[in-house]
């Protein structure tokens, strides 16, 4: 079908819009390798250098922070740190270094409401422009973190990419969600995951200790994120408007038009055009749906509990704790290069998401996240049984290491893509900038808890703690069964079908668009 094929126009502007989620991967993964050196660097400007403190003397001068004091008694030479004064500095490094790995969470959970409404207001383009202020301001601070208190400027600088972060966590998704052909919605959608798992791959080879991971220039390996967005910022200008955003907000036919035979490669835009129509009359129909109708009304209910509890899934199976913390868990299975077992977890990263693209429209959304979540299953259970018996035998640390990288690669043939597109997917024009919003914030929400307590966890329950991740994916794997609908090739009329059969609602639909959209896909 002319529609539906792959133009240069389409690949252009799918290629600029990911590379937002390049830096979101970018980002997420810049701050693994190097964690030992920004640890003592903190260490170094707060004056907590255990058995140094003369190097705490020539640092007074360059920070602002105030540091602790040891009684001399007349005695001109310093002697050792009390125990105390040692555990609470070292205590303070800990959770400058939490909130330095956290904070980039709450920008995003803070910024993720925001992304659909900015890209209402401005347009989809334009939203992705004033974005990547944001970006460049984030990697501005933290470049120049060497240069003043390099925890503050690392916190506020993590902060602020997080808010550009959790920005292009719903309009990425969208946008590339309205250009692309039905039959090309779920690949297309899968590439904003490949660019964030492309992103990470990338961070963690520059924070390699020869490249850009090391004393002298780990804080160039924090500003490298304006590269990307200085070079979308460019091809943005060339990229076609949202024909979606132009014919159904804005009500432009004409200007819809030319955006779609851009993108499409062909004169004839029927097809599209009266998909949309058909779209715009339910938009009109349902007005603007705010976040307490999602939940009150009946037609939203189960499709935004669903879109919630797929990001949950993604969140809670305990793959932000591999990213987070691969290197130390690498460590704690006793490999000998944690940094390059780390990098090989990048590589099949990136290796499965491609695998997914290929797979997502012939084996469908549904069964690509239930042979994820099934696999990871059992892949933690393997996990925690190797780390638990890697005392008794040395070889028990391959096991674990297979564990993770198999975990890894479960996880992007499903659980990690498919919750992105399948959230636009779901909803119909007027509720899907607030559900994917809504989507989004929950990722985002998930995602900082297990920031800020995988450290916690993982010491109170030690090698049992991906047993814990087990049950969790356990469980929403059985929800995924039981209540997730199949989306691929299905309009958005035939997937609100489906969710009415699936939640088996006595209501009968109010609107008599509704009403028509069930009749044409009573035989689907």
């Amino acid at each position: 079908m002319a529609g539906d094929k792959i133009t240069g126009t389409l690949v252009f502007t799918v290629f600029t819009a990911a590379l937002s989620s390049f830096q979101f991967g970018y980002d997420i993964g810049v701050i693994n390798a190097p964690q030992q050196i920004i640890i003592s660097h903190y260490r170094h400007v707060l004056g907590v250098p255990l058995d140094d403190r003369k190097a705490t003397d020539n640092y007074v001068i360059n920070t602002t922070e105030a540091l602790p004091i040891t009684p001399h008694s007349g005695n001109p030479t310093p002697g050792p740190w009390p125990e105390e004064e040692i555990m609470t500095s070292t205590g303070l490094v800990t959770m400058l270094w939490s909130l330095s790995v956290s904070t980039f969470a709450v920008g995003g959970m803070i910024a993720s409401f925001f992304g659909g409404w900015l890209g209402d207001k401005l347009g989809r383009i334009k939203a992705l422009l004033a974005a990547n202020i944001l970006s460049l301001a984030g990697a501005l601070l933290m470049g120049c973190s060497k240069l003043g208190p390099s925890h503050i400027l690392i916190i506020a600088g993590r902060s602020i990419s997080g808010l550009y972060c959790g920005l292009i966590s719903g309009l990425v998704p969208m946008y590339i969600g309205e250009i692309a052909p039905t039959s090309l919605r779920g690949a297309l959608g899968t590439l904003h995951q490949l660019a964030i798992v492309t992103g990470i791959l990338i961070s963690q080879i520059t924070g390699l200790d020869f490249i850009l991971g090391n004393h002298d220039l780990w804080h160039i390996l924090f500003g490298l994120s304006a590269v990307p967005a200085l070079l979308q910022s460019l091809l943005l200008i060339f990229c076609p408007e949202s024909p979606r955003y132009l014919y159904i907000k804005l009500e432009e036919e004409v200007k819809a038009k030319k955006s779609l035979r851009r993108l499409r490669g062909s004169d004839d835009v029927t097809k599209d055009i009266n998909e949309m129509k058909k779209e715009k009359e339910e938009a009109s129909s349902e007005q603007k749906v705010s976040v307490i109708q999602l939940f009150t009304d009946s037609s939203y209910r189960q499709p935004m509990i669903v879109a919630l509890m797929l990001h949950m899934a993604q969140q809670f199976s305990g793959i932000n704790a591999i990213f987070y913390y691969s290197t130390s868990i690498f460590q704690t299975a006793g490999i000998s290069q944690p940094v390059y077992a780390t990098i090989g977890v990048g590589a099949i990263n990136m290796i499965f998401t491609a695998v997914s693209v290929l797979l997502v429209e012939k084996a469908g959304r549904r069964s690509l996240f239930l042979i994820g979540m099934s696999g990871m299953f059992f892949c933690a259970i393997f996990m925690s049984v190797g780390l638990m018996l890697l005392d008794k035998f040395a070889w028990m640390s391959y096991v674990s290491m297979t564990a993770i990288f198999l975990f890894v690669s479960f996880f992007e043939i499903g659980p990690g893509p498919i919750p992105w597109f399948m959230v636009a997917e779901f909803f119909s024009q007027g509720p899907r900038p607030t559900a994917l919003a809504l989507a989004a914030f929950s990722n985002w929400a998930c995602n900082f808890i297990i920031a800020l307590c995988f450290q916690y966890i993982a010491d109170f329950c030690g090698p049992y703690v991906f047993f814990l991740f087990a049950g969790v994916v356990l469980a929403f794997t059985l929800f995924t069964f039981f209540k997730v609908p199949e989306t691929k090739g299905k309009s958005f009329e035939e997937i609100a079908a489906e969710f009415r059969k699936k939640s088996n609602s006595a209501e009968r639909p109010k609107a008599p668009v509704e009403m028509e959209s069930l009749r044409a896909t009573g035989t689907v």
